[in-house]
Protein backbone atom coordinates (compact mmCIF):
# COMPACT_ATOMS: atom_id res chain seq x y z
CA UNK A 1 0.00 0.00 0.00
CA UNK A 2 1.18 3.50 -0.96
CA UNK A 3 1.76 6.45 1.11
CA UNK A 4 -0.69 8.46 -0.30
CA UNK A 5 -2.93 5.27 0.39
CA UNK A 6 -2.25 5.10 3.79
CA UNK A 7 -2.66 8.90 4.53
CA UNK A 8 -6.34 9.08 2.71
CA UNK A 9 -7.32 5.70 5.55
CA UNK A 10 -5.92 8.23 8.48
CA UNK A 11 -8.19 8.35 10.95
CA UNK A 12 -9.81 12.08 11.70
CA UNK A 13 -9.35 13.39 14.89
CA UNK A 14 -10.98 17.00 16.40
CA UNK A 15 -9.68 18.52 19.70
CA UNK A 16 -10.09 21.58 21.45
CA UNK A 17 -7.67 24.39 22.92
CA UNK A 18 -8.88 27.05 24.78
CA UNK A 19 -6.00 30.07 24.64
CA UNK A 20 -8.23 32.48 26.76
CA UNK A 21 -11.83 32.06 28.08
CA UNK A 22 -13.28 33.58 24.73
CA UNK A 23 -11.21 31.45 22.31
CA UNK A 24 -11.91 28.04 21.04
CA UNK A 25 -9.28 26.43 18.72
CA UNK A 26 -10.90 23.80 17.11
CA UNK A 27 -7.95 21.24 15.90
CA UNK A 28 -8.10 18.63 13.06
CA UNK A 29 -6.33 16.05 11.78
CA UNK A 30 -6.20 13.10 10.12
CA UNK A 31 -8.11 12.46 6.51
CA UNK A 32 -11.50 14.92 6.76
CA UNK A 33 -12.83 12.54 3.69
CA UNK A 34 -16.22 10.97 2.74
CA UNK A 35 -14.91 7.16 3.18
CA UNK A 36 -13.93 8.02 6.66
CA UNK A 37 -16.55 8.38 9.56
CA UNK A 38 -15.95 12.13 10.63
CA UNK A 39 -16.61 13.55 13.71
CA UNK A 40 -20.31 15.46 13.44
CA UNK A 41 -20.33 19.19 13.63
CA UNK A 42 -22.66 19.01 17.12
CA UNK A 43 -19.39 18.19 19.23
CA UNK A 44 -18.23 21.56 18.39
CA UNK A 45 -21.23 22.98 19.33
CA UNK A 46 -21.63 21.25 22.56
CA UNK A 47 -17.41 22.18 23.25
CA UNK A 48 -18.94 25.90 22.96
CA UNK A 49 -22.07 25.81 24.81
CA UNK A 50 -19.85 23.56 27.77
CA UNK A 51 -17.82 25.70 28.99
CA UNK A 52 -17.64 29.63 29.27
CA UNK A 53 -19.29 32.25 26.91
CA UNK A 54 -17.10 31.51 23.62
CA UNK A 55 -17.05 34.93 21.54
CA UNK A 56 -14.73 33.64 18.85
CA UNK A 57 -13.71 30.07 17.14
CA UNK A 58 -10.10 29.37 15.36
CA UNK A 59 -9.22 26.43 13.14
CA UNK A 60 -6.09 24.19 13.26
CA UNK A 61 -5.76 22.21 10.42
CA UNK A 62 -1.67 21.72 10.39
CA UNK A 63 -2.19 18.14 10.92
CA UNK A 64 -5.11 17.64 8.42
CA UNK A 65 -3.22 14.83 5.85
CA UNK A 66 -6.63 14.71 2.97
CA UNK A 67 -10.34 16.72 3.09
CA UNK A 68 -12.98 16.32 0.27
CA UNK A 69 -16.63 17.96 0.19
CA UNK A 70 -17.53 15.76 3.29
CA UNK A 71 -15.04 18.38 5.31
CA UNK A 72 -16.59 21.19 3.65
CA UNK A 73 -19.72 20.24 4.90
CA UNK A 74 -18.54 20.01 8.63
CA UNK A 75 -17.03 23.05 8.21
CA UNK A 76 -19.96 24.96 6.68
CA UNK A 77 -22.60 24.05 9.78
CA UNK A 78 -19.92 25.11 12.02
CA UNK A 79 -19.83 28.10 10.94
CA UNK A 80 -23.41 29.14 10.56
CA UNK A 81 -23.83 27.45 13.84
CA UNK A 82 -21.63 30.11 15.07
CA UNK A 83 -23.21 32.95 13.06
CA UNK A 84 -26.39 32.48 14.41
CA UNK A 85 -25.29 32.41 18.13
CA UNK A 86 -23.49 35.79 17.64
CA UNK A 87 -19.77 33.50 17.31
CA UNK A 88 -16.65 35.06 14.94
CA UNK A 89 -15.65 32.12 13.01
CA UNK A 90 -11.75 33.01 11.80
CA UNK A 91 -10.80 30.55 8.97
CA UNK A 92 -7.21 31.40 8.68
CA UNK A 93 -5.76 28.18 9.93
CA UNK A 94 -7.75 26.06 7.37
CA UNK A 95 -6.12 25.51 4.06
CA UNK A 96 -6.41 27.70 1.27
CA UNK A 97 -8.67 25.47 -0.79
CA UNK A 98 -10.94 24.91 1.54
CA UNK A 99 -10.84 28.90 2.85
CA UNK A 100 -11.50 29.84 -1.33
CA UNK A 101 -14.53 27.25 -1.54
CA UNK A 102 -16.10 28.86 1.37
CA UNK A 103 -15.71 32.07 0.29
CA UNK A 104 -17.32 31.43 -2.93
CA UNK A 105 -20.38 29.82 -1.05
CA UNK A 106 -20.96 32.49 0.69
CA UNK A 107 -20.78 34.97 -2.16
CA UNK A 108 -23.91 33.17 -3.99
CA UNK A 109 -27.26 34.54 -2.40
CA UNK A 110 -29.60 32.31 -1.28
CA UNK A 111 -32.78 31.61 -3.08
CA UNK A 112 -35.85 32.76 -1.82
CA UNK A 113 -38.46 30.28 -1.05
CA UNK A 114 -36.03 27.33 -0.71
CA UNK A 115 -36.06 25.74 2.40
CA UNK A 116 -38.02 27.28 5.35
CA UNK A 117 -40.15 29.84 2.92
CA UNK A 118 -40.07 33.17 2.71
CA UNK A 119 -41.93 35.16 6.00
CA UNK A 120 -44.74 36.94 4.20
CA UNK A 121 -44.71 40.97 5.34
CA UNK A 122 -46.97 42.15 7.12
CA UNK A 123 -50.45 44.71 5.08
CA UNK A 124 -48.59 48.07 6.70
CA UNK A 125 -45.55 46.43 5.30
CA UNK A 126 -46.32 46.24 1.76
CA UNK A 127 -48.65 49.56 1.44
CA UNK A 128 -45.23 50.98 2.49
CA UNK A 129 -42.88 48.90 -0.15
CA UNK A 130 -45.59 49.61 -2.71
CA UNK A 131 -45.87 53.35 -2.08
CA UNK A 132 -41.82 53.69 -2.16
CA UNK A 133 -42.20 51.77 -5.48
CA UNK A 134 -44.89 54.22 -6.92
CA UNK A 135 -42.71 57.39 -6.06
CA UNK A 136 -39.45 55.97 -7.51
CA UNK A 137 -41.66 54.85 -10.56
CA UNK A 138 -43.13 58.96 -10.75
CA UNK A 139 -39.76 60.33 -10.90
CA UNK A 140 -38.83 57.98 -13.86
CA UNK A 141 -41.56 59.03 -15.56
CA UNK A 142 -40.76 62.61 -15.02
CA UNK A 143 -37.23 62.46 -16.02
CA UNK A 144 -38.13 60.56 -18.57
CA UNK A 145 -40.93 62.54 -19.88
CA UNK A 146 -38.60 65.25 -19.69
CA UNK A 147 -36.61 64.11 -22.11
CA UNK A 148 -38.71 63.39 -24.78
CA UNK A 149 -40.07 67.20 -24.24
CA UNK A 150 -36.49 68.65 -24.80
CA UNK A 151 -35.61 66.23 -27.96
CA UNK A 152 -38.79 67.40 -29.13
CA UNK A 153 -37.32 70.84 -28.43
CA UNK A 154 -34.56 70.00 -30.60
CA UNK A 155 -36.51 68.73 -33.42
CA UNK A 156 -38.83 71.98 -33.54
CA UNK A 157 -35.32 73.85 -33.62
CA UNK A 158 -33.67 71.04 -36.65
CA UNK A 159 -31.36 70.03 -34.21
CA UNK A 160 -32.63 66.68 -33.56
CA UNK A 161 -30.99 63.80 -34.64
CA UNK A 162 -33.33 60.09 -36.50
CA UNK A 163 -33.34 59.08 -40.24
CA UNK A 164 -36.13 59.98 -41.84
CA UNK A 165 -36.78 56.69 -42.89
CA UNK A 166 -37.32 55.32 -39.64
CA UNK A 167 -40.16 58.02 -39.35
CA UNK A 168 -41.54 57.11 -42.34
CA UNK A 169 -41.32 53.23 -41.85
CA UNK A 170 -42.80 53.99 -37.97
CA UNK A 171 -45.71 56.10 -39.93
CA UNK A 172 -46.69 53.21 -42.43
CA UNK A 173 -46.72 50.58 -39.18
CA UNK A 174 -48.90 53.17 -37.29
CA UNK A 175 -51.16 53.87 -39.85
CA UNK A 176 -52.20 51.89 -42.73
CA UNK A 177 -50.79 48.46 -41.81
CA UNK A 178 -53.37 49.17 -38.41
CA UNK A 179 -56.44 50.06 -40.71
CA UNK A 180 -57.92 46.55 -40.30
CA UNK A 181 -58.15 46.01 -37.21
CA UNK A 182 -59.21 49.50 -36.40
CA UNK A 183 -62.11 48.78 -38.96
CA UNK A 184 -63.02 45.94 -37.46
CA UNK A 185 -63.08 47.02 -33.88
CA UNK A 186 -65.10 50.52 -34.74
CA UNK A 187 -67.42 48.86 -36.62
CA UNK A 188 -67.95 46.60 -33.87
CA UNK A 189 -68.69 49.24 -31.71
CA UNK A 190 -70.80 51.37 -34.09
CA UNK A 191 -73.31 48.07 -34.47
CA UNK A 192 -73.42 47.62 -30.88
CA UNK A 193 -73.89 50.99 -29.75
CA UNK A 194 -76.85 51.30 -32.39
CA UNK A 195 -78.43 47.70 -31.25
CA UNK A 196 -78.59 48.98 -27.60
CA UNK A 197 -79.63 51.81 -28.34
CA UNK A 198 -82.61 50.29 -30.84
CA UNK A 199 -83.64 48.48 -28.47
CA UNK A 200 -84.60 51.35 -25.93
CA UNK A 201 -85.73 53.95 -28.94
CA UNK A 202 -87.80 51.56 -30.30
CA UNK A 203 -90.34 51.53 -27.23
CA UNK A 204 -91.26 55.40 -28.23
CA UNK A 205 -91.22 55.17 -32.19
CA UNK A 206 -87.65 57.20 -32.35
CA UNK A 207 -85.72 55.17 -33.97
CA UNK A 208 -84.25 57.66 -36.08
CA UNK A 209 -82.68 59.05 -33.04
CA UNK A 210 -80.28 55.84 -32.80
CA UNK A 211 -78.28 57.75 -35.61
CA UNK A 212 -78.00 60.81 -32.92
CA UNK A 213 -76.63 58.56 -30.50
CA UNK A 214 -74.05 56.62 -32.58
CA UNK A 215 -73.06 59.54 -34.08
CA UNK A 216 -71.84 61.72 -31.61
CA UNK A 217 -70.83 58.88 -29.34
CA UNK A 218 -68.51 57.61 -31.97
CA UNK A 219 -67.12 61.36 -32.81
CA UNK A 220 -66.61 62.57 -29.44
CA UNK A 221 -65.46 60.09 -27.30
CA UNK A 222 -65.79 56.42 -28.96
CA UNK A 223 -63.85 57.10 -31.97
CA UNK A 224 -60.35 57.80 -29.88
CA UNK A 225 -60.97 55.91 -27.28
CA UNK A 226 -61.27 52.09 -29.10
CA UNK A 227 -58.77 53.38 -31.40
CA UNK A 228 -56.04 54.26 -28.40
CA UNK A 229 -56.86 51.04 -26.59
CA UNK A 230 -56.45 49.33 -30.02
CA UNK A 231 -52.87 51.11 -30.57
CA UNK A 232 -52.17 50.47 -26.97
CA UNK A 233 -52.00 46.31 -26.97
CA UNK A 234 -50.98 46.64 -30.92
CA UNK A 235 -48.35 49.33 -31.52
CA UNK A 236 -47.69 50.57 -27.34
CA UNK A 237 -46.42 46.67 -27.05
CA UNK A 238 -44.25 46.34 -30.10
CA UNK A 239 -42.23 49.77 -29.18
CA UNK A 240 -41.75 48.16 -25.88
CA UNK A 241 -40.57 44.90 -27.24
CA UNK A 242 -38.36 46.37 -29.95
CA UNK A 243 -36.70 48.79 -27.29
CA UNK A 244 -36.49 45.69 -24.78
CA UNK A 245 -34.65 43.89 -27.00
CA UNK A 246 -32.50 46.63 -28.29
CA UNK A 247 -31.40 46.98 -24.70
CA UNK A 248 -31.06 43.40 -24.01
CA UNK A 249 -28.48 43.53 -26.48
CA UNK A 250 -26.79 46.66 -25.18
CA UNK A 251 -27.76 48.54 -28.24
CA UNK A 252 -28.96 51.59 -26.16
CA UNK A 253 -25.21 51.38 -24.28
CA UNK A 254 -23.80 51.54 -27.95
CA UNK A 255 -25.53 54.47 -29.07
CA UNK A 256 -24.83 56.33 -26.12
CA UNK A 257 -21.24 55.44 -26.23
CA UNK A 258 -21.05 56.54 -29.64
CA UNK A 259 -22.46 60.26 -28.58
CA UNK A 260 -26.24 59.22 -30.21
CA UNK A 261 -29.13 60.25 -28.21
CA UNK A 262 -31.02 57.24 -27.61
CA UNK A 263 -34.42 59.52 -26.77
CA UNK A 264 -33.40 61.52 -30.22
CA UNK A 265 -33.14 58.58 -32.27
CA UNK A 266 -35.01 55.86 -30.99
CA UNK A 267 -37.92 57.62 -29.11
CA UNK A 268 -38.88 60.84 -30.79
CA UNK A 269 -39.47 59.50 -34.07
CA UNK A 270 -42.00 56.81 -32.65
CA UNK A 271 -43.82 59.35 -30.58
CA UNK A 272 -44.07 61.62 -33.61
CA UNK A 273 -45.07 59.03 -35.71
CA UNK A 274 -48.13 57.40 -33.64
CA UNK A 275 -48.85 61.07 -32.86
CA UNK A 276 -49.47 62.09 -36.51
CA UNK A 277 -51.23 58.91 -37.20
CA UNK A 278 -53.74 58.94 -34.42
CA UNK A 279 -55.74 61.54 -35.35
CA UNK A 280 -56.15 60.64 -39.10
CA UNK A 281 -56.64 57.05 -37.38
CA UNK A 282 -59.58 58.57 -35.28
CA UNK A 283 -61.47 60.06 -38.31
CA UNK A 284 -61.82 56.90 -40.07
CA UNK A 285 -62.93 54.67 -37.01
CA UNK A 286 -65.58 57.64 -36.74
CA UNK A 287 -66.77 56.55 -39.92
CA UNK A 288 -66.38 53.06 -39.17
CA UNK A 289 -68.38 53.28 -36.59
CA UNK A 290 -70.93 55.43 -38.06
CA UNK A 291 -71.25 52.89 -40.98
CA UNK A 292 -72.10 50.38 -38.33
CA UNK A 293 -74.56 52.26 -36.97
CA UNK A 294 -75.85 52.65 -40.57
CA UNK A 295 -76.26 48.84 -41.14
CA UNK A 296 -78.50 48.54 -37.85
CA UNK A 297 -80.67 51.67 -39.02
CA UNK A 298 -81.35 50.36 -42.35
CA UNK A 299 -81.26 46.40 -41.66
CA UNK A 300 -83.43 46.67 -38.25
CA UNK A 301 -85.24 50.03 -38.07
CA UNK A 302 -86.38 50.48 -41.45
CA UNK A 303 -84.72 53.54 -42.23
CA UNK A 304 -83.23 54.39 -44.97
CA UNK A 305 -79.55 55.46 -45.54
CA UNK A 306 -80.60 59.57 -46.43
CA UNK A 307 -82.50 59.35 -43.26
CA UNK A 308 -79.58 58.21 -41.38
CA UNK A 309 -77.16 60.42 -43.24
CA UNK A 310 -79.55 64.19 -42.66
CA UNK A 311 -80.18 63.03 -39.03
CA UNK A 312 -76.36 62.30 -38.38
CA UNK A 313 -75.18 65.08 -39.85
CA UNK A 314 -77.40 67.54 -37.73
CA UNK A 315 -76.70 65.60 -34.85
CA UNK A 316 -72.67 65.84 -35.05
CA UNK A 317 -71.25 69.09 -34.66
CA UNK A 318 -67.77 70.34 -35.66
CA UNK A 319 -67.02 70.69 -31.06
CA UNK A 320 -67.49 66.79 -31.16
CA UNK A 321 -65.61 66.43 -34.07
CA UNK A 322 -62.54 68.53 -32.83
CA UNK A 323 -63.42 67.26 -29.06
CA UNK A 324 -62.37 63.72 -30.52
CA UNK A 325 -59.88 64.05 -32.66
CA UNK A 326 -57.79 66.51 -30.07
CA UNK A 327 -58.03 62.88 -27.56
CA UNK A 328 -56.85 60.62 -30.13
CA UNK A 329 -54.01 63.34 -30.48
CA UNK A 330 -53.34 63.40 -27.11
CA UNK A 331 -53.71 59.35 -26.72
CA UNK A 332 -51.33 58.80 -29.27
CA UNK A 333 -48.76 60.68 -26.98
CA UNK A 334 -49.47 58.81 -24.02
CA UNK A 335 -49.65 55.55 -25.74
CA UNK A 336 -45.99 56.23 -27.54
CA UNK A 337 -44.87 57.64 -24.26
CA UNK A 338 -46.08 54.41 -22.58
CA UNK A 339 -44.42 51.76 -24.67
CA UNK A 340 -41.00 54.14 -25.07
CA UNK A 341 -40.91 54.16 -21.33
CA UNK A 342 -41.35 50.64 -20.35
CA UNK A 343 -38.61 49.75 -22.93
CA UNK A 344 -36.05 51.96 -21.79
CA UNK A 345 -36.92 50.48 -18.31
CA UNK A 346 -36.45 47.22 -19.57
CA UNK A 347 -34.22 44.30 -17.96
CA UNK A 348 -30.96 42.56 -19.55
CA UNK A 349 -33.75 38.96 -20.19
CA UNK A 350 -35.72 37.43 -22.24
CA UNK A 351 -38.45 38.00 -19.85
CA UNK A 352 -38.29 41.33 -19.09
CA UNK A 353 -39.33 42.01 -22.40
CA UNK A 354 -42.52 40.15 -22.13
CA UNK A 355 -42.68 42.01 -18.96
CA UNK A 356 -41.86 45.52 -20.82
CA UNK A 357 -44.97 44.70 -23.05
CA UNK A 358 -47.20 43.97 -20.65
CA UNK A 359 -46.52 46.64 -18.70
CA UNK A 360 -47.03 49.10 -21.60
CA UNK A 361 -50.60 48.20 -22.47
CA UNK A 362 -51.38 48.51 -19.34
CA UNK A 363 -49.66 51.63 -18.58
CA UNK A 364 -50.97 53.12 -21.76
CA UNK A 365 -55.18 51.86 -21.70
CA UNK A 366 -54.96 53.10 -18.01
CA UNK A 367 -53.36 56.56 -19.42
CA UNK A 368 -56.60 56.67 -21.69
CA UNK A 369 -58.87 56.04 -18.64
CA UNK A 370 -57.65 58.97 -16.78
CA UNK A 371 -57.21 61.27 -19.89
CA UNK A 372 -60.68 60.98 -20.81
CA UNK A 373 -61.71 61.57 -17.65
CA UNK A 374 -59.71 64.79 -17.73
CA UNK A 375 -60.97 65.66 -20.84
CA UNK A 376 -64.56 65.23 -20.03
CA UNK A 377 -64.83 67.13 -17.07
CA UNK A 378 -62.67 69.96 -18.41
CA UNK A 379 -65.11 70.26 -21.65
CA UNK A 380 -67.65 69.82 -19.15
CA UNK A 381 -66.33 72.75 -17.19
CA UNK A 382 -66.09 74.98 -20.13
CA UNK A 383 -69.44 74.38 -21.99
CA UNK A 384 -68.01 72.52 -24.52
Amino acid sequence: MTEATDNALAPCELGFDRPDQETLVVRLSGSWTLQNKCPSADRVLKEIASGPRVARIAFDAAAMTDWDSGFLIFLTRVIDACSKDGVAAYTKGLPEGARKLLALAATVPEKKGIGKGAIRASFLSRVGEETVDFFLSSREILDFIGEAFVAFTRFVAGKARFRGSDLTRILQDCGIEALPIVSLISLLVGLILAFVGAIQLMLFGAQIYVADLVGIAMVRVMGAVMTGIIMAGRTGAAFAAQLGTMEVNEEIDAFKTMGISPMEFLVLPRILGLTLMMPLLCLYADLMGILGGLIVGVGMLDLTAVEYYNETRAAVSLNNLWIGLFQSMVFGVLVAVAGCLRGMQCGRSASAVGDAATSAVVTGIVSIIVATAVITVVCNVLGI
